[in-house]
C-alpha cells in the first residue's frame, strides 16, 4: 500500500480499498449528516456490507480503469476522500469528486487531495478534461473548484433529483493544457 503526503501537516491520501470497509463506515456514520448535505454517498453507505460493496465497485473501476477512490487519513483517522466518479480514457475526460467529514473541513485537505488526483489523470493516464460537478448550493465544494483554477461551464438546472427535490448543479472543468499551464513556476523576468 502506499500513501501520498498532502503536506506538512501529517495528512495522506491512500486507495481506499475494500478492506477498510468498516473504517470507512466508521468515518460516515461521523460525517453521515455533514456528507449528506449534498451528496448520496451516506444513503449507499449505511452498513458494513453496504459499505464493502461500495468500496468493491470502485475496486472495479480501478481493475477496469474507469475509475478510482481514495481516502485522506489525519493523524491516522480517515476523514475524508477523493475520486474519480467516472473516467474514460479513451475520450480523455474524467469526474472528480469529494466528500469530508465536518472535523477535516476547512484546512485545504481536498484541495490539496484532488491536486494529486488532476495531476495523476493528466500526466499519466493522459485525462484531457477533468470536470467538477457541484450543487449549485455547495459553496465548499466551489470554492474547490474556484482555487483549483476551474472554469465555470455553466449550470445544469434542475438536473439533480436528490432527496426528493430538485436541484441545479455547476459544471466546473479544467483542461490538460490549463493545468500543465498553471503547475509550471512563474517566470518573472529580473
Amino acid at each position: 500500500m502506499y500513501a501520498i503526503s498532502l503536506g506538512d501537516d501529517g495528512a495522506e491520501l491512500r486507495p481506499l480499498e475494500p478492506w477498510l470497509a468498516e473504517e470507512f463506515l466508521t468515518h460516515i456514520d461521523r460525517g453521515r449528516e455533514f456528507i449528506g448535505q449534498y451528496i448520496g454517498m451516506p444513503d449507499a453507505v449505511t452498513d458494513l456490507e453496504s459499505s464493502r460493496s461500495f468500496l468493491r465497485a470502485y475496486a472495479e473501476k480501478a481493475v477496469t480503469d474507469t475509475g478510482r477512490i481514495h481516502g485522506i487519513w489525519t493523524d491516522g483517522k480517515l476523514v475524508g476522500g477523493v475520486m474519480f466518479r467516472t473516467m474514460d480514457v479513451e475520450r480523455g475526460i474524467a469526474e472528480a469528486g469529494c466528500w469530508l467529514e465536518p472535523s477535516a473541513a476547512g484546512r485545504g485537505l481536498v484541495t490539496r487531495a484532488v491536486r494529486v488526483i488532476i495531476d495523476w489523470a493528466v500526466e499519466e493516464r493522459g485525462i484531457h478534461r477533468v470536470e467538477w460537478l457541484v450543487a449549485a448550493a455547495n459553496e465548499a465544494s466551489i470554492a474547490v473548484a474556484r482555487r483549483l483554477g476551474m472554469t465555470k461551464d455553466g449550470v445544469l438546472r434542475e438536473m439533480y433529483l436528490y432527496r426528493g427535490e430538485r436541484h441545479d448543479m455547476e459544471i466546473w472543468s479544467m483542461l490538460a493544457p490549463e493545468w500543465r499551464a498553471a503547475r509550471q513556476p512563474s517566470r518573472n523576468p529580473a
